[in-house]
């Protein structure tokens, strides 16, 4: 089970998105995801957050909060364990990035970009400002969510 962090930047109305099209092999590759990636031996979440969104966007975040933890099972893919973080504060200048095409996106019209679907349940939640949470999200080997448990209570 790998760690990762995984972050939505909020500037005017608009989440910073990561459209993944330039890894090979990539469990991403087409879909339109927040910022983030694996922990290094010895980071804590935070630690972890901070390195990932620098390498990625060329920001370095001064404002951010963790909203919610995320297990990620799949039959296709390796389980993890995703702090999910929102920010709102950050220095520095937007720079390229290997993994995909970075791009402002209006909040209200990112479910209409190619998503996982289980990221439409934590980005509504996020919408919705809910308190700290816990999702387990289960995919079958096509990618399709199978099951998505909220707070201990069944979603689907």
């Amino acid at each position: 089970m790998k760690n990762t962090t995984l972050c939505y930047v909020e500037q005017n109305g608009k989440y910073l998105m990561l459209h993944r099209v330039k890894k090979q092999n990539d469990l991403n590759e087409g879909k339109w995801i927040g910022v983030g990636g694996k922990f290094e031996e010895g980071e804590s979440p935070d630690d972890c957050l901070l390195r990932e969104v620098k390498e990625e966007t060329g920001l370095s975040l001064t404002d951010y909060r963790l909203r919610g933890i995320v297990t990620f099972l799949s039959q296709r893919w390796e389980s993890e364990y995703m702090f999910l973080y929102t920010a709102t504060g950050f220095t520095g200048e937007l720079s390229a990035c290997d993994e995909g095409n970075l791009e402002w996106v209006d909040i209200d019209k990112i479910e209409s970009l190619p998503l996982w679907e289980g990221d439409k349940i934590f980005l509504r939640l996020l919408r919705e400002d809910a308190p700290l949470f816990s999702l387990k999200l289960s995919y079958d080997r096509e990618d399709n969510l199978i099951s998505a448990v909220l707070d201990g209570k069944n979603l689907l």
